[in-house]
């Protein structure tokens, strides 16, 4: 992921940051507990595609 993309980019439901999670290759939102996917190295921003996160994930 590029840093500087990652610095741009915020939850579209929120407007909080992201974290990158390189494991299942996602930018994670802590706040709303969602999980954007990356596809072909590129961010997919909507929250219907969006995985959500268990409490503690």
């Amino acid at each position: 992921m590029n840093q500087k993309l990652l610095e741009i980019l915020a939850c579209p439901l929120c407007k909080g940051g992201l974290i990158y999670e390189k494991a299942n290759n996602e930018l994670i939102c802590k706040l709303d507990r969602l999980a954007y996917p990356i596809q072909d190295e590129i961010p997919v921003m909507l929250v219907k595609q969006a995985r959500r996160l268990d409490v503690d994930g």
